[in-house]
């Protein structure tokens, strides 16, 4: 039976972009069954809004000023729950928000149904 395959997705400031996605890659994300390729990910670039409150101590902003900052937004493939899991912690290490945007989505092989 083949390993579960997960989308991983976070949103990231540019100057963390890289940084980011060598730690998720050094976990294992991005990597294809196989073999034949690997550092994979999807990412564009959008516009994301917030506002810290006195609660906070963002890493962009001032608490109670509204924020409009690009980010990217990066979508990598999971192989197996461990691969999720350990990219998911090599994430939140290097990642500079108090507040990480990320997704985790598992993935159904749909091969053989009735999908057109």
């Amino acid at each position: 039976m083949a390993p579960t395959q997960y989308k991983l997705i976070f949103r990231v400031p540019p100057s963390h972009l890289e940084v980011c996605k060598q730690a998720v890659f050094a976990a294992g994300a991005g990597a294809y069954p196989g073999g034949m390729y690997d550092e994979c990910c999807f990412e564009v670039l959008g516009m994301d809004q917030f506002r810290p409150t006195d609660k906070s101590t963002p890493f962009i902003g001032k608490p109670g000023q509204l924020e409009r900052v690009a980010e990217y937004r990066v979508e990598t493939l999971c192989v197996g729950e461990d691969v999720m899991r350990n990219s998911v912690k090599a994430l939140r290490k290097v990642h500079p928000y108090e507040q990480i945007v990320i997704e985790v989505v598992q993935l159904v092989d749909i091969e053989g149904s009735d999908f057109y």
